[in-house]
């Protein structure tokens, strides 16, 4: 194999590069590799190949040159070379202007600080809000410690003692150092025993301190996820179709753990350090009031320095929380669904997913970095500054005979430490509104008001009897206002009532259960039960009246008797329980698990058919009024179905267990037993009647019941 050059005008003479010449023939070896690299080799022609086969590649000045293999042959012409010397040069022109730029928005309000990093704007279902205060985030958390606000009474009283017993130290111990070289022996013991007492005293209120805010830590820590928890759990349900469950879980944890912080630890140094710093002042200025100020100008510009860090920070924090939530929301559904992850083969995708939210983590975390760099650069620059400063004005005050060797010394000690309190000062106050500007969407959850159907009381009925209306209802998500689910359902279900609800997927067969649970309210339309509106009655008391089955059920990670006595308000006792199982045609298999009844179990311990006969027994359990039954035998073999076909009948029959039973079923052997059968379709009650009647009629009812026979066939 051979490259020959077509034509070429000159060659260049500098040492880097190999002089080619027109007519030039490069032998190579038949087994030439596809991707080839010449190191210090600079062509900018095209090349042809004996063969025919081409070889592309792109010239970098003083680089290796990297060839790709093409189908073709080609010329070259000399003036490639002349642009690629002119891209060349626009090249290191635009990699020049970059640097610039990026050297321009590393400086302070440059653009490389901005924390946005295209932030995903997910939707909320959160109002909008002013921006959460200090003062206002202590007074949230005050309100909910002041059932024990003799703890914190105790905390700051030792912490007061405590400092102002510290504060007092440097001046008796220069104090005693001088006497003890001028000769003064009475004045030196009376201050070693005072300096022995205070820091007997000190040590002690500290310990005391220390102790009773971590029990403050522990007690608001509790308050603040059990208020979360509770605000959370009174929400629509709506509410949590916009907001993702690890995102709620993260505010539970990791929002209410470094809250908990700002009283326990944040505030009580604050105060402390305070407290410290304005005892070291008052002591400044009875030493010599110029010296003072001088030292009062650094930390007053030590203070604007931070007035500017502490706001970024503030957000800094908000934006790392928000990514964090992100991060654990992400990992939650990745390992909730890992047999789908699995089974796809999705893992490095999901990887790939926490890795994005953790690249966000970090590109926060750099800058708050950066920019806490630049606040210790400006404290310690300013901390030695006072320093120096101190040591020169009060050296030329003790030349000048205005102070004296032991003033400067407490002067020098006290100068220390205001400027050390001030720094501390500013470092928790950064810490405090670092914690609650992350975690202001905590303050945002915990606002949140109650859904409307807990805070209004309701009608409770002497006695639920079973009847059922909907009266021209529609419904649509709140989310989706053009694409309705139900479209004025009229439908009266009498009590003692079996009605079976059939269509296909997206029909409206739930939503219709979902509005009379009121997990939804109806859009247009009236509810009744009883002959009641649904908004009128008491919504804990009517839940506790009616028994449900879902089609995807979940169990709770609890024994297989509280499992099935979960949410049943009598007293309930072992026989019951059996009894509900049975009927569920569950006892067998709950028998067959270690510890029987007694066995802990949750929802990767059993079948999808077995955790729907638990969720039927718990329903029976209740002993409901109005029975719903969605798609409660979807996950069933054909022998429990069959039992659970019984078990419908059975209730019809006998005049002591007959109710209302609602029926959501896909399997058309399941709704024979049915008095009347609904049959819907896209958001509409399209035919009515038994299963006979509606087989005869040869409608949407017979093409679905002959679409399933044939799938069995």
């Amino acid at each position: 194999m051979a490259i020959c050059l077509t034509s070429l005008e000159a060659a260049h003479s500098t040492p880097e590069f190999i002089k080619i010449h027109t007519g030039t023939t490069i032998s190579l070896p038949d087994s030439i590799p596809k991707n080839l690299s010449f190191s210090k080799f600079r062509v900018a022609y095209s090349l042809s190949l004996s063969n025919t086969i081409r070889y592309c590649y792109k010239c970098s000045h003083y680089s290796d040159s990297s060839f790709s293999v093409e189908e073709d042959s080609f010329s070259f012409s000399p003036e490639s070379y002349q642009n690629n010397e002119l891209k060349n040069g626009d090249d290191n022109f635009d990699v020049l202007k970059e640097w610039v730029n990026f050297v321009s928005s590393v400086f302070p309000g440059g653009s490389w600080w901005n924390l946005d990093n295209e932030a995903e704007n997910e939707e909320s279902s959160l109002p909008s809000h002013k921006p959460i205060t200090v003062t206002y985030a202590l007074a949230r958390m005050w309100a909910l410690v002041a059932d024990q606000r003799w703890v914190f009474y105790t905390a700051f009283a030792a912490l007061t003692i405590a400092a102002l017993s510290e504060i007092s130290m440097p001046s008796i111990l220069a104090a005693s150092i001088f006497s003890a070289q001028s000769g003064n022996w009475v004045v030196f013991r009376r201050n070693s025993k005072l300096l022995l007492v205070l820091c007997f005293t000190s040590g002690i209120c500290s310990g005391l301190r220390s102790g009773c805010f971590a029990v403050a830590n522990t007690i608001l820590v509790k308050r603040l996820r059990e208020t979360l928890y509770s605000v959370l759990l009174l929400q629509d349900i709506s509410f949590f179709n916009t907001e993702a469950v690890g995102d709620l879980t993260s505010r539970l944890g990791a929002d209410c753990q470094r809250l908990s912080h700002t009283l326990g630890s944040d505030i009580h140094q604050i105060v402390r350090n305070l407290l410290q710093g304005t005892g070291a002042f008052i002591n400044l200025v009875t030493l010599s009031w110029p010296l003072a100020l001088s030292t009062l100008v650094m930390c007053s510009l030590l203070s604007a320095i931070f007035l500017l860090y502490g706001r970024y920070q503030k957000k800094a924090a908000k934006f790392s929380q928000e990514y964090t939530a992100s991060a654990n929301n992400v990992a939650t559904e990745t390992l909730s669904l890992i047999r789908t992850v699995r089974a796809y083969g999705t893992e490095r995708e999901e990887v790939g997913r926490f890795v994005q939210q953790l690249e966000n983590i970090a590109f926060v975390g750099t800058r708050e970095s950066a920019a806490y760099g630049i606040w210790s650069l400006s404290f310690h620059s300013l901390y030695r500054s006072t320093q120096v400063l101190a040591v020169l004005l009060g050296s030329m005050s003790m030349l000048t005979g205005h102070v004296s060797t032991e003033l400067l010394t407490k002067y020098i000690l006290y100068c220390e430490w205001l400027i050390y309190a001030a720094w501390r000062v500013q470092d928790n106050m950064s810490s405090l509104l670092q914690s609650v500007g992350a975690c202001e969407k905590l303050f945002q959850l915990m606002n949140l008001l109650p859904s409307d159907q807990f805070l209004s009381k309701g009608v409770k009925l002497p006695r639920l009897m079973g009847y059922v209306d909907f009266v021209n209802v529609s419904f649509h998500y709140p989310s989706r206002n053009m694409v309705p689910l139900l479209e004025n359902v009229n439908l009266s279900i009498q009590a003692n009532e079996t009605i079976a609800i059939v269509g296909v997927s997206g029909s409206g067969k739930s939503t219709l259960i979902n509005l009379l649970l009121r997990l939804y309210e109806q859009t247009d339309g009236q509810i009744l039960i009883d002959r009641v509106p649904l908004g009128e009655l008491d919504i804990r008391w009517l839940r506790e009246k009616i028994g449900v089955v879902g089609q995807d059920p979940h169990v709770f990670n609890m024994d297989v008797k509280s499992n099935i006595s979960y949410g049943c308000s009598r007293d309930i006792k072992q026989e019951d329980i059996e009894w509900a199982a049975k009927k569920a045609y569950a006892h067998n298999f709950i028998c067959s698990l270690p510890n029987g009844y007694e066995t802990i179990i949750n929802d990767d311990v059993l079948s999808r058919g077995q955790k729907q006969r638990i969720a039927l027994a718990r329903a029976i359990l209740r002993d409901p009024a109005i029975l719903i039954l969605d798609e409660a035998t979807s996950a069933l073999d054909a022998e429990s179905e069959y039992y659970i076909k019984c078990f419908l009948q059975s209730l019809k029959i006998d005049s002591k267990t007959k109710r209302t039973v609602i029926v959501v079923a896909h399997r058309m052997s399941t709704v024979e037993v049915a008095d009347r059968i609904l049959v819907m379709d896209a958001g509409q009650i399209v035919e009515v009647g038994n299963h006979n009647d509606l087989l005869s009629k040869d409608g949407v009812y017979a093409r679905l019941w002959r679409i399933q026979a044939d799938a069995l066939v």
